[in-house]
């Protein structure tokens, strides 16, 4: 348990034909402002939850890949089309959980927003840490261990 929640968690998308469980607290939690994640929400930016791959199991339904269909895999549900996770190109080992999808949603405020330099004027986060593009990736262990520290 970390600040008195459950590492199990479970998420589901609208419909509820895909049910899927995390089993680790979120190694840090974003809001996306690229043109890409605005389009694929219909809204000013996406959450999401970064976690461990091995802590992310499907527990019930497929999962179809959907957006764009690259090595960057966004995962929608068939029926209902809720964008549900991503598995982002060249990190096999981890899944981008959309935070809306994840039971107590709330609390899955973001600490870093990414591609400011494409938000809508108007759009705020509340987030900690700010970014034009994504963070580079010599500052991303710092960024964990700053998230890792918040949720002691």
């Amino acid at each position: 348990m970390v600040n008195g929640k459950s590492q199990k968690v479970k998420g589901h998308c609208r419909c509820g034909q895909v049910e899927f469980e995390v089993s680790a607290t979120p190694l840090i939690t974003m809001a996306c402002h690229c043109t890409g994640c605005q389009q694929m929400t219909s809204s000013a930016f996406s959450l999401s939850s970064l976690f461990p791959s091995t802590a992310f199991s499907i527990i019930s339904g497929a999962p179809v890949i959907g957006g764009l269909h690259g090595r960057t895999r966004h995962y929608f549900c068939a029926h209902c089309m809720s964008w549900l996770f991503t598995r982002p190109e060249g990190m096999d080992d981890f899944v981008n959980v959309r935070s809306m999808m994840l039971e107590d949603s709330q609390t899955y405020k973001p600490f870093i927003e990414t591609y400011t330099d494409e938000k809508l004027a108007w759009a705020t986060t509340g987030a900690e840490h700010s970014f034009c593009k994504f963070p580079p990736q010599e500052t991303f262990p710092e960024l964990l261990q700053k998230y890792a520290q918040k949720q002691e």
